[in-house]
């Protein structure tokens, strides 16, 4: 699949982002490891050199794990060395290279889970995994006041740049779910033929479901006796309480449309997860967002290949916010915009409905 890459490229991949942009430019005496790793590793920094397409990542069958293993070490030891006594200046990069590992730790997971479940088998990559506890209080509406309100980093502590600069905007009265939509929510729009009514999809999402074939949920199997969901323990019954997973934009707003409701711009989210009735709202599924990714006002880029990170991908994508089960605890923040395009399903993404005022 050509979004997902192998456990090792996630490996050797974080490591190569150390060694280009900390060490190689940082630490005069460092070595680089292997010299092709530079094209073999690098994501998609086009500026800093040519690179391996990411759809034939998948075959590449050396280096091995162990040579990986290998690489990774080199690299921690020469990072130790760069940090007894770091630039001031290099603290900032240490720290994007750190928040960069903890987003192919998730996306390892991910990878890992779509390979998994192409097994007709369907082995359990997490044999003793268990979903975190849904919420179990009543579900209900939230009133959102809108009117004018703060969006974006406040400054202080880590965030990416795509969550700055902080602005000003203004929101309509809202409402927001408390909870996130459940399997069995979902699968309600399933038995309803929510799949093969095409007024209730965008029309390039309708075009993708039919020429793909979805029918459910990406991890979706049907069997004798119901559904059954491949997870990170392997196949198992589908549990109708758990928060819906593994759907894309398109099927978010189609089921959103079916309700009677929308999904929240990412504005109205944001305001609303400071509220405490605000359920799960960064432990199950990424939620779905009405909004497209593009820079805040007054957003601009870093200097140089690093300036690459976020800025160049503010085009065609959709917003999603909160957090998923497969993010390492501690990595997000109510203002964490994380972005993908409408069609894709293999992440833990999922959503939370909303709706206007009168």
């Amino acid at each position: 699949m050509e979004d997902a890459s192998p456990a090792k490229w996630h490996r050797a991949h974080t490591s190569w982002f150390f060694e280009q942009f900390l060490l190689l430019p940082h630490a005069p005496s460092y070595q680089p490891f292997d010299p092709d790793f530079s094209y073999l590793f690098n994501s998609y920094y086009e500026s800093v050199g040519a690179r391996h397409p990411r759809f034939h990542r998948g075959m590449i069958t050396r280096p091995g794990a162990k040579q990986v293993d290998a690489y990774r070490a080199h690299v921690d030891q020469a990072m130790a060395q760069l940090q007894v006594n770091p630039a001031t200046h290099l603290l900032d990069l240490l720290e994007l290279g750190l928040q960069h590992e903890q987003q192919h730790q998730e996306l390892l997971m991910t990878d890992m889970l779509h390979g998994f479940a192409q097994n007709p088998l369907a082995p359990a990559m997490l044999p003793r995994w268990s979903a975190p506890p849904a919420d179990q209080s009543a579900p209900h509406w939230i009133d959102c006041p809108g009117g004018l309100t703060e969006i974006g980093h406040q400054g202080g502590g880590f965030a990416f740049d795509n969550e700055t600069p902080r602005h000003s905007y203004v929101l309509r009265p809202y409402q927001i779910a408390s909870h996130l939509v459940r399997n069995g929510d979902y699968l309600a729009f399933v038995q309803a033929g929510g799949y093969r009514t095409p007024l209730l999809w965008m029309t390039e999402g309708y075009a993708a479901s039919q020429a793909q074939g979805w029918t459910a949920p990406l991890h979706w199997r049907p069997d004798a006796h119901g559904w059954m969901q491949m997870t990170p323990a392997g196949l198992l019954p589908l549990d109708e309480d758990e928060p819906v997973r593994h759907i894309s934009w398109y099927e978010a707003d189609a089921f959103a449309r079916w309700a009677g409701a929308r999904l929240p711009t990412e504005m109205e989210w944001e305001q609303a997860a400071a509220y405490p009735a605000l359920a799960e709202a960064a432990s199950h599924v990424w939620q779905w967002t009405s909004s497209a990714y593009g820079p805040y006002p007054g957003f601009k880029t870093q200097a140089g290949a690093i300036g690459e990170y976020n800025g160049k991908f503010m085009i065609n994508q959709m917003v999603l916010r909160g957090g998923s089960m497969a993010t390492p605890p501690g990595h997000t923040r109510a203002t964490y915009r994380n972005f993908f395009h409408p069609d894709k399903r293999w992440q833990f993404t999922g959503l939370r409905l909303a709706r206007d005022c009168g």
